[in-house]
């Protein structure tokens, strides 16, 4: 007795795969423009994802100096959103901190693991006819290169009896060192510092650049040779750490509240002053990078359902053209079900395709942006899954309709279809 052959399921699976790209590449410039939303949603996702992710790390590594356990109390900084009229209120409340607020903070601190003084402006800097302009100046307390984490490349940096003494000694960033001293021995040398003379005696450790600014354009010297060249004592700083990361909050708090009375702030009285940490930099930082991605997610959204609508209107072409072929599946055995997973997965393998051809693109993009440009990028893999896998969800989600057609379809009827 003669046995009807039975439609295996598994069999379905791999054919469906090999249909679907047995047809991307048939009609090539078809497949393109079916694939094409697809292609733009995936690559701008992680083309976004990597810029935000890069930027993330670049942010934690580079801009901040302060580290995990540091913060910086400051004359006044602006966070959130602009306004004039709170800056310029503050602008008049705000004093000038003083070397004698410094010098009680650090007597008085006990959170507090080290506390400098910093003070900067810019200005040039020459060495036997070659001069670079605009170079940070900073005036510096000794412990300053430590708490930010400064290293040393060549000789020292600047020792407290300098300090004290108001030496002319200084201590030079990489690109100055390079730009005078390419090849020979800094130590020693003398440097004209807007016409003052310094004498070199430490290179400190390169620091790299911040989309593409240079960290390395500096020079410090003593704090008080700094007062005592340039007079005025506005602008200063003071850089602190507390004494681990677990006792930050606890360590700027100590110091607002020593702060406020050493200025006899009354109890309701808004501070005078400002503090932030690393940390105040990377909540704003994600902010701003969760409002991209917010954008980010409306323009993958409307390019996924464009992409995959087109992929539903071909999966239905698909069902109109095969309709004989159905018909026969049916007469063999296939069952709706067989018929429904067949053109699911050949509506998903065009979307992943698609999806696989975003990444490639986007990560060509990463590499191209982030060689040539001072712009960081980093790809996580996470984002390469959820890339492929969303645009495959993306094409399971519109081929639900024609794969629900195909297998509704009546046998005996499709049969009578021409090819």
């Amino acid at each position: 007795m003669l046995k009807t052959p039975k439609f295996r399921p598994n069999a379905s699976f791999w054919e469906a795969h090999r249909i679907a790209l047995d047809s991307l590449r048939k009609n090539k410039l078809r497949s393109f423009l079916t694939l094409l939303g697809v292609i733009l949603a995936t690559t701008t996702l992680i083309v976004v994802t990597a810029l935000i992710h890069g930027m993330n790390l670049y942010i934690a590594d580079k801009v901040s100096d302060m580290g995990a356990d540091g913060f910086r109390v400051v004359r006044m900084a602006w966070f959130g959103p602009w306004d004039p009229k709170k800056f310029y209120e503050m602008l008049k409340r705000n004093p000038e901190i003083k070397p004698e607020e410094y010098d009680f903070l650090r007597s008085q601190a006990t959170l507090v693991k080290d506390i400098g003084m910093t003070v900067s402006k810019r200005g040039r800097v020459s060495h036997k006819g070659a001069s670079a302009p605009r170079v940070e100046i900073d005036g510096i307390t000794d412990n300053i290169p430590e708490i930010n984490n400064i290293g040393v490349a060549v000789g020292r940096a600047i020792v407290p009896e300098e300090v004290r003494r108001h030496a002319a000694v200084a201590f030079i960033g990489n690109d100055l060192n390079k730009q005078f001293f390419e090849g020979i021995d800094p130590i020693g040398k003398v440097i004209q510092i807007e016409g003052n003379p310094y004498q070199v005696v430490g290179v400190a450790k390169a620091l790299g650049s911040v989309f593409g600014e240079s960290q390395d354009n500096f020079v410090m010297i003593p704090i008080e040779s700094y007062f005592k060249t340039y007079g005025s004592r506005t602008g200063i700083e003071l850089v602190a750490k507390a004494n681990s990361q677990e006792q930050l909050a606890e360590a700027e708090d100590e110091v607002r509240m020593l702060l406020r009375a050493y200025r006899h702030l009354k109890p309701n009285a808004d501070d005078n002053f400002s503090i932030f940490a690393s940390e105040t930099f990377v909540t704003l930082w994600h902010r701003l990078t969760a409002a991209i991605a917010g954008m980010a997610v409306g323009i993958v959204s409307v390019f996924m359902v464009v992409g995959g609508i087109v992929i539903m209107n071909i999966m239905l072409a698909a069902v109109t053209e095969r309709t004989h072929e159905i018909g026969i599946r049916k007469s063999l055995g296939a069952r709706r079900r067989d018929i429904l997973n067949q053109f699911l997965v050949e509506s998903a393998v065009l979307a992943g395709t698609g999806g696989l051809i975003g990444v490639l693109l986007a990560w060509l993009l990463a590499i191209l942006v982030r060689n040539t440009t001072p712009m960081p990028m980093a790809l996580p893999w996470s984002s390469v899954f959820v890339g492929v896998g969303l645009s495959g969800v993306v094409g399971l989600f519109f081929g639900i309709y024609p794969a629900r057609r195909a297998a509704r379809l009546d046998p005996i009827e499709a049969l009578r279809v021409e090819r």
